[in-house]
């Protein structure tokens, strides 16, 4: 049974059921403490190789952020869309500061004024005239003030500047005060199959909104293939995990905990020839209509592995109620 595509929610933009998160490509960045916020080195021409092969293969939906690789991402991507730039679905994201030349976070900005700077500057770096989909990547901004940067995203829609936006957040509420808007088009928020989220597919489903998939593989977890004590390189956020990062040890690589959470599941995820991480895809897929996961990669070869998930399709109700027993929950 393959996935069929996915709408964004009430803007009527169509986009394959799978999305290519654009985080790991922006290569090697920084917080102005020196915490490591890239996935460490990447070569920027196996980049390029990857997006047009996930093109070939039928992706049309390409997630980034303006801060990714302090603007790198956004650049890499442009240049392996080329001509095909109208051909995809392109999300970017606003409201953190940096420095593009040392390649470091400064700071956050969420004043209106900021937005449309941020915005211009990333459909200089796109290439573009412009954003199909612009959110908000500042998760716990104050819902009042969010409120008013909502509105200057309905200015942008009206000025042809962005097709549609989101707040990425984890926050049901906040995601809510969004979804208010005319425009408001998705939420993207942290989900994968060890970590549910019901409160937020709810919140999709009554507002009409798509449920874009951040960590969809909890950040390589579901891959399969790390095991507890494999160090990770120094320039990989991993390596030096923020509170907000679950699953990973400092200087140790995998929790033996969450391991061994993965490792109970193998069995179903792996069904009928699927890799450990296209199994946790199709658990998404079948645990909403509406959800749009987005895998990072950073070579062809995991390009090709994701989008080979899409013909596979969603695992069955049978499957997703055995892996909540499994999980307790």
């Amino acid at each position: 049974m393959e996935t069929t595509n996915r709408t964004l929610g009430r803007s009527g933009i169509e986009v394959s059921a799978l999305g290519f998160g654009c985080w790991a490509i922006g290569g090697e960045w920084q917080g102005a403490d020196g915490q490591p916020l890239g996935w460490g080195k990447v070569d920027d021409e196996e980049s390029v190789r990857a997006i047009r092969r996930a093109l070939d293969l039928g992706v049309t939906f390409f997630d980034t952020a303006d801060t990714y690789g302090a603007g790198h991402s956004e650049r890499i991507l442009a240049r392996a869309l080329g001509k095909h730039r109208d051909d995809v679905v392109v999300a970017t994201k606003w409201g953190n500061v940096f420095d593009e030349e040392t390649r470091t976070l400064t700071g956050s900005d969420d004043s209106p004024e900021y937005a449309r700077r941020a915005l211009t500057a990333s459909l200089e770096r796109l290439g573009t005239d412009h954003v199909d989909l612009y959110q908000l990547h500042l998760s716990d901004l104050d819902p009042e003030h969010a409120a008013q940067l909502r509105e200057t995203c309905e200015e942008f829609v009206r000025e042809g500047l962005i097709r549609a936006y989101a707040w990425s957040t984890d926050d049901p509420a906040r995601a809510a005060v969004f979804a208010e808007g005319p425009h408001c088009a998705a939420v993207q928020h942290s989900v994968n199959v060890l970590e549910d989220t019901p409160e937020m597919f709810a919140l999709c489903e009554e507002s009409g909104l798509a449920s874009i998939n951040r960590s969809p593989l909890a950040m390589g977890l579901l891959g399969g293939r790390r095991k507890p004590g494999q160090a990770l390189e120094a320039g990989d956020v991993r390596s030096r995990p923020p509170a907000w990062l679950g699953g990973f040890v400092g200087g140790t690589g995998v929790d033996e905990e969450w391991y061994a959470r993965v490792d109970s599941l193998r069995e179903i995820l792996t069904s009928d020839g699927r890799t450990p991480a296209q199994g946790a895809l199709a658990w998404l897929w079948a645990r909403s209509p509406r959800a749009i996961p987005i895998p990072g990669f950073r070579s062809v070869a995991q390009a090709e592995q994701n989008a080979g998930a899409i013909a596979k399709g969603p695992l069955t109700a049978g499957q997703l109620a055995e892996i909540d027993r499994i999980l307790g929950r």
